[in-house]
């Protein structure tokens, strides 16, 4: 499972370069080191009119914090440690195997207040499956999530990939979701690769922006360890950390998490 979570998380950074596949798009952006959200070229057209967020064009300084979890390597508590030290709300983006092998966990993000989104079951290309086959998908996560904390709903997904097409925008919508793609990131999943805390540090701080939503991986000991230090500077630069259930106020629309 590791060894899969791994080739999926390349493919999506290799995605992420504006590739287009056949059956859709892998999600992707400029990067920039000028303190404005980055340009995501068309894609920022085709997600117009549905209801999906990679930024928050609000110009406060405001950033949202999501991670992936895929499978477990040992610093997720550290994570949540340092969340709930410096009082930072979190979303966590997770698969059916990472629900079923970390119930304590998955409980302890609810009750520390943070929210527990959708990364699928199995991590499949959405762009591949039918309408059906995304809500089973999405159903066995969110029912295996109802049935081990007090979270009973979710309206927050993360595409498998971060592969998507008008039509999976679509269908999310109509299933109650609402995508969250990202406008900071960096290579953090491979654990053989990993390169110090500064590195993680650095390129978060580089690619930081008014209304950022980033995008970390829970198996990176670069990002447990750099965390802390990322909060302190960012706060210390004005920056404010807001749930996404903010993001969604801000643009009308209800949250049920």
């Amino acid at each position: 499972m590791r060894i899969l979570f791994v080739i999926f998380c390349a493919l999506s950074f290799m995605l992420g370069t504006n590739i287009v596949e056949a059956a859709g798009y892998g999600w992707g952006y400029q990067k920039n080191n000028n303190q404005e959200i980055p340009d995501v070229g068309k894609y920022k057209e085709i997600i117009e009119g549905h209801q999906a967020y990679y930024a928050d064009f609000s110009e406060e300084k405001n950033i949202y914090l999501t991670f992936d979890n895929g499978y477990e390597q040992g610093y997720t508590e550290e994570i949540l440690d340092t969340l709930k030290k410096l009082n930072v709300p979190a979303t966590f983006f997770v698969t059916g195997h990472y629900v079923k092998d970390q119930p304590a966990l998955i409980k302890r993000m609810v009750e520390d207040g943070h929210i527990i989104g959708n990364h699928s079951h199995s991590h499949p290309d959405f762009t591949t499956l039918s309408k059906e086959e995304i809500k089973k998908e999405l159903d066995l996560v969110k029912d295996a999530v109802a049935k081990i904390s007090d979270q009973k709903e979710m309206n927050f997904l993360r595409p498998p990939r971060g592969t998507f097409s008008e039509q999976t925008l679509a269908h999310a919508e109509e299933l109650g979701y609402v995508h969250v793609f990202w406008s900071v990131a960096f290579h953090d999943w491979d654990t053989n690769k990993q390169k110090g805390w500064q590195y993680a540090y650095d390129q978060i701080i580089e690619q930081i922006h008014p209304g950022a939503i980033i995008l970390l991986h829970t198996v990176s000991e670069d990002n447990a360890k750099a965390l802390e230090r990322v909060i302190v500077e960012l706060k210390r630069q004005g920056y404010q950390f807001k749930s996404l259930n903010d993001l969604l106020v801000k643009n009308n629309i209800p949250s049920i998490t």
